[in-house]
């Protein structure tokens, strides 16, 4: 499971890059897949975290919605770069990959939190994923 959990970091690098440079994902995606053919030094790009952007990607538009709907008190654009991108990476895999377990994608984003941010997001990560969790039926429902 580390290399899941390298992937799944490795995908937030890339939407947080994303989301600073305001560049596409998927063009951050290509980037890093080019810079890791090219100079020995980075590491390859896994297959999980090229599904995982992708995924991303496809849904970005519906997943910022929930996430502005469900996020009391914060808006999606006063909320901190870094616990935006979590946000989203743990929204689509909860919501969209159905292979992972709730329980898991919860506390690797909460892991996240408390490795790249600010000591009050694992909270907040885990409370608004916690709620996406409880409304993933009717999410998926009215994703189909």
């Amino acid at each position: 499971m580390a290399a899941r959990n390298t992937a799944r970091k490795r995908a937030f690098q890339i939407l947080f890059e994303g989301d600073q440079r305001g560049v596409d994902v998927l063009t951050v995606l290509a980037d890093w897949i080019r810079h890791s053919r090219s100079d020995t030094r980075q590491p390859p790009v896994s297959e999980y975290t090229m599904q995982l952007v992708e995924g991303y990607a496809v849904h970005a538009v519906r997943i910022d919605e929930l996430i502005a709907q469900y996020s009391v008190g914060w808006t999606l654009d006063r909320m901190p770069v870094v616990d935006r991108n979590i946000l989203r990476l743990g929204a689509y895999e909860l919501i969209w990959v159905d292979e992972t377990p709730d329980a898991v994608v919860l506390d690797e984003m909460v892991q996240l939190a408390k490795e790249f941010s600010t000591d009050d997001s694992p909270s907040f990560v885990n409370g608004l994923l916690g709620r996406l969790k409880d409304l993933k039926p009717s999410l998926r429902r009215e994703a189909q």
